[in-house]
């Protein structure tokens, strides 16, 4: 379905929710959809962000399939908020990436692989490469050179995910940020942080990856998030041990970034596991197929990241932790570079729909 047939789809669809109303305690979306007469593009852009995918409107609907309106509220905004991210990206051409972002990511992984695997035992000598070394992955590849690295790599992404979020942020009307009441944005960063809408509406979770209601889908999520957020902790504290306090790696079993980092890279790889298993598993007319290559490219990425850091970890000290430092780089170097393209930014999407809704809401 092309752009301009799926914002046509969506107003058929919201029409007949708006005049039916069945769902209306499900979730934000039907509230905030029912203070509307008439649904401009960034409406629907709007209340696609806000959608969380539950899937429960959908198995409670009259009106879905087989009946002849198909209502099917979930796939639709599915589709509609990665043509959001197609249409708000930065720059526009980068949008193409998006649109074919399985295949985007498997070729940045292996280039990045390739080219680290290819460069890195050049650069340094093969019996650096390949050697024990007891300051352990230390010794491949110095401290001051990774974050040249990827410090350049990273604050890029953070840029352009910021240009991003203010070009969706005015698309669909919200005021300036500081207009904002601290404790609108509060509230909305909460319920993202706690995932509340993805508990169906009466807390029995999302009807995923088949129709009965299990809140397995929110705890991976929830697994993932903080599993990511644990790993990013790890990493920041290790700088302040390295810049404040001149501590160099690698650190002890009960320092920070290991008492961060070990929980953190645990609860990724078996967050993005579990959504990888429910992924399979779906049998959902939910599912916007064409979403499909993007969600597990991007799940794949992060749960790899997490998985080959805890490696790395642990077999610091063997003659193959060179290889081994390479394979995690070249994912993490992927995970930066596409972060901007990728299923990444729904998250900050997620937020401004939030912070509109509760601005709604006054």
């Amino acid at each position: 379905m092309q752009p301009i047939e799926t914002l046509h789809e969506a107003k058929r669809i919201l029409k007949i929710c708006n005049a039916c109303r069945y769902c209306e305690g499900h979730c934000a979306v039907f509230p905030a959809m029912e203070t509307r007469l008439e649904f401009q593009e960034k409406d629907l852009y709007y209340l696609a962000n806000l959608c969380h995918n539950c899937g429960s409107c959908y198995h409670n609907c009259q009106y879905a399939d087989p009946h002849e309106f198909q209502v099917n509220v979930p796939q639709t905004f599915a589709q509609l908020r990665k043509e959001s991210y197609v249409l708000y990206t930065w720059p526009n051409f980068m949008g193409k990436i998006l649109e074919r972002n399985g295949l985007w990511v498997t070729l940045v992984t292996v280039m990045s692989l390739i080219i680290f695997m290819l460069l890195t035992p050049i650069l340094i000598g093969q019996k650096t490469f390949l050697g024990i070394h007891k300051n352990g992955f230390y010794g491949v590849i110095s401290h001051e050179i990774m974050v040249i690295l990827f410090g350049i790599v990273g604050i890029s992404a953070l840029i352009i995910l910021l240009i991003s979020m203010i070009r969706y942020w005015r698309a669909i009307g919200l005021p300036p940020l500081w207009t904002i009441r601290i404790r609108v944005i509060k509230k909305a960063v909460w319920h993202a942080l706690t995932v509340k809408y993805l508990d169906g509406g009466a807390g029995q979770g999302c009807t995923y990856p088949n129709e009965t209601p299990s809140l397995w889908r929110r705890r991976f999520h929830h697994l993932t998030f903080y599993g990511f957020l644990l790993c990013f902790a790890a990493t920041t504290t290790a700088a302040v041990y390295y810049y404040l306090f001149n501590w160099k790696g690698p650190y002890g079993w009960l320092t920070l970034p290991k008492l961060f980092g070990i929980p953190g890279g645990i609860s990724l790889s078996i967050g993005c596991a579990g959504l990888l298993y429910l992924k399979w598993k779906a049998d959902s007319p939910l599912i916007a197929s064409k979403n499909t290559g993007m969600d597990i490219a991007f799940i794949l990425l992060l749960g790899l990241t997490g998985f080959t850091g805890l490696t790395l970890m642990f077999y610091r000290y063997v003659g193959f932790v060179g290889p081994l430092l390479i394979v995690h780089l070249s994912v993490v170097m992927s995970l930066f570079l596409l972060a901007p393209y990728s299923k990444f930014i729904h998250a900050f999407y997620r937020i401004i729909a939030l912070i509109n809704y509760e601005l709604e809401s006054e």
